[in-house]
């Protein structure tokens, strides 16, 4: 839920929950490398949604004082904001987190931002309105009913449309004109596309990923999750979804049942975006957070059937074979949240204003502390956002501070958050602070995606 074209859907307080700490990392850049290239900062949004980026402007959806949302969009090489418009959300799901607007390039040098306003009048909750990514001129609209939000596929605008009702489909838009290229029954979220496929994640009691033609809907292959996780995924508990160039590497949270205790089928699995074909799966795995994207050098931790955490792996994304370890025994107790510092190549815990500890992710060697420095969540207890007129149980996209883990007091540094946190996008990173300012620096990074996509 939670994808440019990836997404995380677990919110920062379910995750914390579900690894009992959180992750870290050591920026690749710091200081100094923030005045070797461009850099740019804007602290007039509140940024509660990820960011999308697209055709030199960058949006997100804006949290305002009264507690109402806006769309805001960005000049991608100044951060000075282009123009703003409310927003709102109907019949998104928390989990999933704020939805942001989407960003389609149309071609012919015209892009286009989608996002959900207010409905103005008559008898539906809310509007889909396209507007110049620009000028924000308006193009044209579309009644909602309850929808996830607008997402780019492709050269096109996917929407989940009607998700409350019974007649929930997903339609394919122009995104000059607003007609509707093809449609699919049921709900359904973009977890990759290019120009000529998509792939979607059908929403269902047998959830499928499913391959189809961009042009004209065709089905080109289906995968059910439960093929690769067991039978009885319910994706209730979150899911995540990154791309290798290659293949698609996905992440099902565990969902444990209110009434029979019993806990669904968790994991991560790869499939081959050309067929469909399954490339690797690990099955009883949790993700762990802050981290790298699931397609991007993903740490996990085991649990077992009694519902016991064992040690924590990181996994090779293209392959899903375990590059570095350390084991149950060697974790310290409780209390702590996860550290990587400089190449996540070694893990460490922790602990605010207390001594952590460290160990060699390759060996499973414990590693010295001392003048190890780590990025973890800015805010360990988040609060839900109060959202205007909106269902509550929402929260902002988590921020990242660096902090000294000899020490466990946080850094008053200017250092850059990593790579694997914040993405990058055309030689752009961008994210967000713990009080919802943007930065950005423009350091020519390869395309990649971060840990929201």
């Amino acid at each position: 839920m939670n994808r440019p074209h990836a997404k995380v859907t677990l919110t920062i307080a379910s995750a914390a929950l579900l690894t009992s700490g959180a992750l870290a990392g050591c920026s690749q850049s710091d200081a100094a490398a923030a005045k070797k290239y461009p850099t740019w900062q804007n602290s007039e949004v509140n940024a509660v949604s990820r960011i999308t980026t697209g055709a030199g402007v960058a949006a997100t959806t804006s949290m305002k004082p009264d507690g109402t949302l806006e769309t805001v969009v960005l000049d991608e090489e100044t951060g000075r904001k282009l123009w703003s418009t409310p927003a709102t959300m109907t019949g998104r799901l928390p989990g999933m987190g704020v939805q942001p607007p989407a960003i389609v390039d149309a071609g012919s040098s015209q892009t286009v931002v989608a996002a959900i306003d207010p409905v103005k009048q008559g008898q539906w909750n809310a509007t889909l309105v396209t507007r110049d990514a620009h000028t924000g001129r308006q193009k044209w609209t579309r009644p909602v009913h309850s929808t996830f939000g607008p997402q780019q596929c492709g050269p096109y605008i996917c929407l989940s449309e009607h998700t409350a009702l019974s007649t929930a489909r997903l339609v394919v838009l122009d995104p000059l004109t607003g007609k509707t290229i093809w449609r699919l029954p049921g709900i359904a979220e973009v977890e990759w596309s290019d120009p000529n496929r998509v792939v979607l994640l059908r929403l269902a009691s047998h959830p499928v990923l499913e391959a189809h033609d961009m042009k004209t809907g065709k089905s080109l292959w289906q995968l059910p999750v439960e093929q690769a996780l067991g039978e009885g995924v319910n994706m209730s508990g979150g899911w995540s979804f990154g791309s290798t160039g290659t293949t698609l590497v996905g992440y099902v949270a565990p969902y444990t049942d209110a009434r029979t205790k019993k806990t669904s089928p968790f994991g991560l699995f790869s499939v081959r975006l050309t067929d469909g074909v399954l490339e690797w799966m690990r099955p009883s795995v949790v993700r762990v957070y802050p981290s790298g994207n699931p397609a991007l050098s993903p740490v996990v931790r085991p649990v077992d059937q009694q519902g016991q955490y064992g040690g924590f792996a990181r996994l090779n994304g293209e392959s899903g074979r375990v590059v570095g370890q350390i084991t149950a025994a060697q974790v310290p107790g409780t209390g702590w949240w996860l550290a990587f510092p400089p190449k996540m190549e070694t893990l460490g815990f922790l602990k605010h204003s207390a001594p952590g500890t460290a160990f060699n992710m390759i060996n499973g060697e414990p590693a010295d502390v001392k003048g190890a420095k780590g990025w973890s969540f800015c805010v360990t207890d988040p609060q839900p956002l109060k959202l205007t007129g909106v269902s509550p149980g929402f929260y902002s996209i988590a921020a990242l501070c660096e902090f000294d883990l000899a020490t466990g007091k946080r850094m008053d540094s200017a250092d850059i958050p990593p790579t694997w946190f914040t993405g990058s996008q055309s030689g752009w990173r961008i994210w967000r602070d713990e009080k919802g300012g943007l930065h950005a620096i423009k350091d020519g990074t390869t395309t990649s995606p971060g840990m929201y996509g």
